[in-house]
């Protein structure tokens, strides 16, 4: 029987919707497979310092390898800066000791409260590329906003965001170089927009991986030719030259990742090629 033109939209658009989701089942489904460990308490914390990590270890090897290349020097913001092991140690130190005495208490009493709850179906993509886009706006606008009144506020400043600023060049390790009450808050903002957006599981470990990435190549030092802050158009996004600039000069560039607050809020600097 032969179907009207509205019924083959339909179909199509079902269709669609199936492929969709289909795209993500499968990864899903991997994940699914390590569910006893995934609902443990153990796995938010590991998950976090793992992703962290190796997020962290290509912009370690750039590091070492670049003093001795001339080819990789290039890309450095500061190139007349290196962070030296001396340098590199106390950050991880630091970053291990958050993670161990604060992160997992945290992330332990969470998981006594809000049991892990891990649903069968995967979500569409199309639904997890918005969820996600918009969980990074709203991160955006709340660190900008905490970031803001911490360099406004003296008392703020100096209690609990100095911490971060005692490296003027940036390297990788320094992403989570800070007090605990400010690595609280900023864990804070990434685990509350999920959730009030209802998000997927799946959707809320993407988003996860994605601020850690955008984070850590934000403080890595170097402005490479995939750097994201090239693939957005418009100079909606500032990257690494945007962040780098902020700790150099300490009084502009809040915003983390996109350039729309800075510009409203008049403390946009436009960062330049070496």
């Amino acid at each position: 029987m032969n179907c009207s033109v509205p019924d083959r939209v339909l179909l199509s658009c079902a269709m669609a919707r199936q492929l969709d989701r289909l795209c993500l089942q499968f990864l899903w489904d991997f994940v699914r497979a390590k569910e006893t460990f995934i609902k443990s308490p153990f796995f938010p914390v590991l998950f976090s310092f793992t992703a962290y990590m190796a997020f962290c270890v290509p912009y370690i090897a750039l590091d070492f390898l670049s003093t001795r290349l001339p080819n990789l020097r290039k890309y450095k913001i500061q190139p007349q800066s290196y962070p030296t092991l001396g340098m590199m140690l106390p950050c991880f130190i630091q970053s291990v000791y958050h993670h161990v005495v604060w992160i997992f208490p945290v992330t332990f009493l969470h998981w006594y409260w809000k049991p892990t709850h891990l649903p069968v179906i995967a979500p569409e993509l199309p639904q997890v590329l918005l969820q996600v886009g918009v969980c990074l706006l709203l991160f955006d606008f709340e660190y900008f906003l905490w970031h803001l009144l911490h360099h406004r506020v003296p008392w703020l400043y100096r209690t609990i965001h100095k911490v971060h600023h005692k490296h003027v060049s940036t390297f990788a390790l320094t992403t989570q170089y800070s007090s605990v009450w400010e690595l609280l808050s900023l864990g804070l903002f990434a685990a509350i927009n999920p959730f009030l957006l209802g998000c997927h599981p799946l959707t809320e470990m993407i988003f996860f991986l994605v601020n850690i990435w955008l984070s850590v190549e934000d403080h890595s030092g170097y402005d490479l030719p995939w750097s994201t802050h090239r693939l957005v158009p418009f100079g909606w996004y500032g990257g690494a030259p945007h962040h780098d600039l902020h700790h150099l000069k300490f009084k502009s560039n809040y915003a983390p990742y996109f350039t729309h607050w800075d510009r409203l809020f008049g403390t946009y600097t436009e960062s330049h090629p070496n």
